[in-house]
């Protein structure tokens, strides 16, 4: 039986292990490592610890699918939609650009919720808080080593973590890599921000006409979603989640700045865009240190994705 291990519980790790459990033609050991706690990657749901039914979403707050990737990928979204971890995003959002033929979803389980969805169809043994510091060839089989834990040996590993994680890694891998690959790995760029979630008690009114907005003339805060009226959940039980995501240029300037710090600065603007809000009972500070690609890297370029086909 062969052994794989993907390397991240993102989107890209859960799919990746679900499409390879449907198209393996013979039994598969599947294992999804991750270094966090949780599963989604920057696709992430944090849940109030007075109300684990409170959430917000840390990262991608909706799925926009163009009409190119409709035409693309129709099977994912209509089994998503088919399976309800999917919905028409028709809360009102200020300041979304809507382009001709675009279609907005939300998950009313949270984005994490996808990749919950996905890990579950892999049936792959999952561990979290586990980060991979070297990878080593040993009798044709890959060798995995991490902080805690015994070394493993797998057939095939794929990394799905952000090239700048995939380059400190140390071991025969650092060698296998071409010139030309680590160039490339090198030269993909991220955007760095925060995103602050906060949870309020049940009865809490947070009264505006949105349930996202985009902020323009704020030098620290770029969206603002209050997340149960963004799917539509309206309950006497549950209190409104509230989440802020940074602008990119507050994001690097206070990177290395500690969150509690960052969540004082963030609560200082938050008062002049909604004065008056109300004390939270719980919040959830997150620095994502990678946030988003601005460029995209095409799989044919430079062998980049040759590589994964031999060793990542």
């Amino acid at each position: 039986m062969a052994r794989v291990l993907i390397v991240g519980a993102g989107l890209t790790g859960s799919l990746c292990a679900a499409l390879l459990r449907k198209a393996a033609a013979r039994p598969l050991h599947l294992a999804v490592w991750d270094k966090a706690g949780d599963s989604g990657g920057r696709m992430t749901t944090a849940s109030s610890p007075h109300n684990l039914q409170s959430t917000v979403d840390l990262g991608a707050q909706y799925i926009t699918c163009t009409p190119h990737y409709a035409k693309k990928h129709q099977s994912f979204y209509d089994e998503l939609l088919a399976r309800g971890v999917l919905k028409p995003l028709t809360s009102p959002i200020e300041g979304m650009v809507i382009k001709e033929g675009d279609c907005n979803f939300m998950a009313p389980h949270g984005v994490s919720s996808i990749i919950n969805h996905y890990l579950k169809e892999s049936g792959a043994a999952i561990y979290f808080r586990q980060c991979v510091t070297q990878i080593n060839l040993r009798n044709d089989k890959w060798e995995v080593l991490r902080e805690t834990g015994s070394p493993e040996q797998f057939d095939i590993v794929v990394l799905t973590m952000p090239a700048p994680q995939i380059l400190q890694l140390q071991g025969d891998i650092v060698n296998l890599i071409s010139e030309c690959q680590r160039q490339q790995l090198e030269s993909v760029s991220y955007s760095s921000r925060y995103a602050l979630g906060l949870f309020y008690e049940a009865g809490t009114k947070i009264d505006v006409p949105w349930a996202g907005q985009y902020i323009t003339s704020n030098p620290c805060i770029r969206f603002i979603s209050i997340d149960n009226k963004k799917r539509n959940i309206e309950s006497s039980e549950i209190g409104p989640s509230l989440v802020i995501h940074t602008t990119v240029p507050f994001g690097v300037t206070y990177l290395e700045h500690s969150t509690e710090d960052v969540q004082e600065l963030i609560f200082q603007q938050l008062e002049n865009i909604l004065p008056g809000l109300p004390q939270p009972v719980a919040t959830k500070c997150q620095k994502w240190r990678h946030s988003q690609s601005p460029e995209l890297h095409s799989p044919t370029d430079g062998n980049v994705s040759s590589t994964s086909h031999r060793f990542l």
